[in-house]
């Protein structure tokens, strides 16, 4: 599988309660995440307690196993509808990896609980992942590629996305290519206010229904910015001619990120849904970034707390303006505390813009072998 080394570390087991805040994936996602990265052993209990159907989901499964082949873990617990997991990472490894999360199971929010460990690898890490790349209640891999993967890039990172195929709910079926080039510590990250604007770009798709759906879903964004005063505007529309289209099943979405004079993104983003026309997706997408825009922040609301374990094991002191202080915002800077001796300091009210600074802990694996 590849180089591996073992870190020295403290036996003693962190318990992350799952129930903590809005009590979702996310805790589980972080949780394991930031075990793999310190190699501390982690317990997280009261999984998913208040959801309609508590505990372990399959795609919470997915991204806890693919962690657990990075660092050699033991993993108990680990079913479906399990309400307790525990996470005891052994030595780190980097190599390709191949995972199936099944169905349309989100291949964004796996990826966004490997990449921490990834990024400090002792060696590349290349991930082979199936799954949903275009599916509700996560991030669409084009955002994930053009915003996400686009700031951390100023962390000092190297990671290159490539999809090769869009899977939608509920078939799935999508396949992504993602390649880490890990370095030995992360920047810090200061960015507060969103200066000049120089252009909005974007992608409109549609995979198994007519072009024309993702032509709409353009247009209508355009048209939306263009009101708002933007003049500079290019929308890719990616189509598949009938009887051409490698997609198993149907759906559409369209991304947008706004770029800065500085190089600083914000995202917004939509999905199709049947009874939802065209039009309405793109107009709601521009109207989302016109909002984001007007806030004047360099972080966007869906970004900020994807942030968080970044900036607490970045090398120096990290101040970065968000346009909305989020829930999910407030659970990760709780997770990561647990584990690292952070300084995280998060100014501003629920739903308000709001000033996060962090004094990152420097956490680093030392020279690659």
């Amino acid at each position: 599988m590849g180089v591996k080394f073992k870190i020295l570390r403290s036996q003693s087991m962190i318990e992350i309660d799952g129930s903590h805040g809005e009590g979702g994936g996310q805790i589980i996602r972080t949780a394991v995440s930031l075990s793999s990265l310190t190699l501390q052993p982690v317990r997280i209990i009261n999984i998913r307690a208040g959801r309609p159907n508590p505990g372990l989901r399959r795609q919470h499964i997915a991204g806890i196993e693919l962690i657990g082949e990075l660092v050699n873990a033991q993993i108990n617990g680990l079913e479906v509808g399990s309400s307790e997991v525990e996470f005891l990472p052994g030595e780190r490894q980097g190599g390709r990896f191949s995972y199936d999360i099944g169905t349309a199971g989100s291949i964004s929010l796996v990826l966004q609980a490997v990449l921490p460990p990834a990024v400090l690898a002792p060696e590349p890490v290349i991930l082979y992942l199936k799954g949903g790349t275009d599916v509700s209640w996560s991030p669409p891999i084009d955002y994930l590629r053009e915003v996400f993967v686009f700031m951390l890039k100023r962390m000092g990172t190297s990671i290159e996305i490539l999809q090769k195929r869009r899977g939608h709910y509920p078939k799935g079926g999508g396949e992504v290519v993602c390649s880490v080039n890990p370095l030995n510590e992360i920047k810090p990250l200061e960015l507060i206010r969103f200066d000049e604007l120089k252009e909005v770009k974007g992608i409109s798709h549609c995979v198994r229904l007519p072009a024309h759906v993702a032509e709409r879903q353009s247009v209508s964004a355009q048209q939306v910015l263009q009101a708002g005063g933007i003049e500079s505007i290019s929308i890719t529309t990616e189509t598949y001619p009938k009887g051409n289209d490698p997609h198993l099943g149907p759906g559409s979405g369209i991304v947008l990120w706004a770029e800065s004079i500085d190089g600083i993104r914000l995202g917004a983003d939509s999905l199709g849904k049947k009874g939802l026309p065209a039009e309405k997706v793109g107009a709601i997408t521009s109207t989302r970034l016109l909002e984001e825009l007007s806030i004047g922040m360099a972080i966007d609301s869906h970004l900020c707390d994807m942030l968080v374990p970044y900036l607490a094991i970045a090398a120096g002191n990290s101040k970065i303006g968000v346009s909305e202080v989020t829930s999910h915002l407030k659970t990760n800077i709780w997770v990561t505390k647990q584990f690292l001796n952070a300084s995280i300091i998060l100014e501003g009210e629920n739903g308000q813009p709001g000033i996060l600074s962090v004094v990152g802990t420097g956490l680093s694996f030392g020279e690659r072998r």
